[in-house]
C-alpha cells in the first residue's frame, strides 16, 4: 500500500498464502508484523506515557522495574534501551531448554490442551506452563552484558520496554495499545492474539516450523520468544492488514492526529523519529535511513527516502516506512518465511527497497 499526501495512490495484493495457490492473498489478508511490533506497539506505548510524564528517557530501567535492582542491568537507560545500545545480549534461542533430547516440547513445560496450571498457547494444541515467563525474564537478567553506547540491535531491549509499560500502566502492551490506539483508531484488524478477533482464514500462514512447535505456524506468533510470552511482547506479536499500518503510520505523518482526534503532540514525534545516536541511524525505537545513504551500494530503505524518514523492517518479510518530507507512506507486507523461515531471496533480490525506490521514481515522474 502507498499512501501519498494522506489518500491511498495505490493497494495492490498478488500471490498465494502458500505454495498450494489455494488461498489467494487478499486486500484484507492479516500478516505478522514480527519486529515492526516495536514501533507499532511498543515505541507507540513508550511515546504516550513519555509525554504524560510517566517515563523519562534519561531514567534507569530500575526506576520502572523492581526485579532489575541488584543487577547489572539496574542502571540501563531508558534512551539507550530504545537505541539498542544499552549492552543488552540480542537473541535469547528461550525454547531451547524445554525441548527434550528428542527435540520435542518436554513433557514437564507443555500440554496439548490448556488449562490454570499450563495456559499460555505457543501455537496449536500446545500450551506452556504459568511460570515459565518468569524463568524467562530470569535468563534476560543474567545474560551477559556488553559495553554501553554500542549498537547492537536487540529483542530483550523491548522485552524490557513492553515490561516498562506494563508497570508503570497496570494493564498488558496488547491492551494497552488496543485502548489508547487501535480501537480509537477504528483498526479492526489490528492487534496481538489475532486468533481472538479475526477469523484464522484471513491469517496469512508462516513457517512450517521444523523445530519446537513442528507444525504450520497460522495466527500465532512466529517468533517463538514472543509466542512464549502468550504472544504478547515487545518486540514481536503484533499483527495487522495494510490498512492497520497505513493508518498508524499516517497518524504519526499528521503529527499525531487523525480524523480530528489527537493520539500524540508533534514535539513527541519529531523527538522520536529523530536520529540520535553517533554509532547508528537509529531514532528513538525507530528505524531510519542510513546517514549515507548517497554513498552506499544498497541505500537503506531507498535512495530517495529523506533523512526525515522513519518505520521498521520484520523479520517475516513485512516494513512500514513514513517520509515526512514526501508525505508519504508505504506499507509492505509479505510471509516471506512461508514455507522455510531460511529463504533469504527477499534480502538477496532487494524487493522491498526495490520496490519504495520506484514509487519515489513514479512521483518525481509526476511532477515533471
Amino acid at each position: 500500500m502507498v499512501v501519498k499526501d494522506g489518500r491511498i495512490a495505490y493497494q495492490g495484493v498478488f500471490g498465494n498464502y502458500n505454495y498450494d495457490k489455494a488461498e489467494p492473498v487478499r486486500i484484507e489478508s492479516v500478516y505478522d508484523m514480527a519486529s515492526v511490533t516495536k514501533i507499532c506497539a511498543t515505541t507507540l506505548a513508550i511515546m504516550k506515557l513519555y509525554e504524560q510524564g510517566k517515563i523519562s528517557l534519561t531514567k534507569k530501567m530500575g526506576d520502572y522495574i523492581p526485579s532489575v535492582k541488584g543487577t547489572d542491568k539496574e542502571n540501563l537507560l531508558i534512551e539507550n534501551i530504545l537505541l539498542h545500545q544499552a549492552g543488552l545480549s540480542p537473541f535469547i534461542p528461550f525454547y531451547k531448554e524445554t525441548i527434550d533430547t528428542t527435540g520435542m516440547p518436554h513433557r514437564g513445560l507443555y500440554r496439548t490442551v490448556q488449562s490454570d496450571s499450563f495456559p499460555i498457547p505457543v501455537a496449536e494444541t500446545l500450551f506452556l506452563r504459568k511460570d515459565w515467563n518468569d524463568t524467562m525474564y530470569k535468563r534476560i537478567l543474567e545474560s551477559p552484558l556488553g559495553p554501553t553506547g554500542k549498537y547492537v540491535y536487540s529483542d530483550n531491549d523491548f522485552i524490557f520496554l513492553s515490561k516498562v509499560v506494563e508497570t508503570i500502566t497496570g494493564m498488558t502492551l496488547d491492551k494497552y495499545v488496543n485502548q489508547h490506539f487501535y480501537k480509537p483508531l477504528g483498526l479492526t484488524s489490528t492487534g496481538f492474539k489475532p486468533k481472538t478477533f479475526i477469523p484464522v482464514k484471513r491469517i496469512v500462514p508462516t513457517e512450517e516450523e521444523p523445530v519446537f512447535r513442528k507444525q504450520l505456524i497460522r495466527g500465532d506468533v512466529h517468533d517463538p520468544g514472543a509466542a512464549m510470552f502468550g504472544g504478547v511482547a515487545g518486540h514481536a506479536g503484533l499483527f495487522s492488514d495494510a490498512y492497520g499500518m497505513a493508518v498508524i503510520m499516517q497518524m504519526l505523518l499528521n503529527s499525531g492526529s487523525f480524523n480530528g482526534k489527537r493520539y500524540l503532540q508533534k514535539e513527541t514525534i519529531d523527538l522520536f523519529t529523530a536520529y540520535h545516536s553517533n554509532n547508528s541511524r537509529r531514532g528513538l525505537g525507530f528505524d531510519k535511513p542510513e546517514k549515507d545513504n548517497y554513498k552506499r551500494q544498497e541505500p537503506y530503505p531507498a535512495l530517495s527516502a529523506s533523512p526525515a524518514t522513519f518505520g521498521h523492517t520484520g523479520f517475516t518479510g513485512t516494513c512500514v516506512w513514513a517520509d515526512p518530507k514526501n508525505n508519504l507512506v508505504y506499507i509492505f507486507l509479505s510471509n516471506r518465511v512461508t514455507p522455510d523461515g531460511t529463504n533469504n531471496k527477499l534480502l538477496k533480490m532487494n524487493v522491498r527497497t526495490t520496490i519504495l525506490e520506484v514509487v519515489y521514481k513514479a512521483f518525481e515522474k509526476r511532477k515533471l
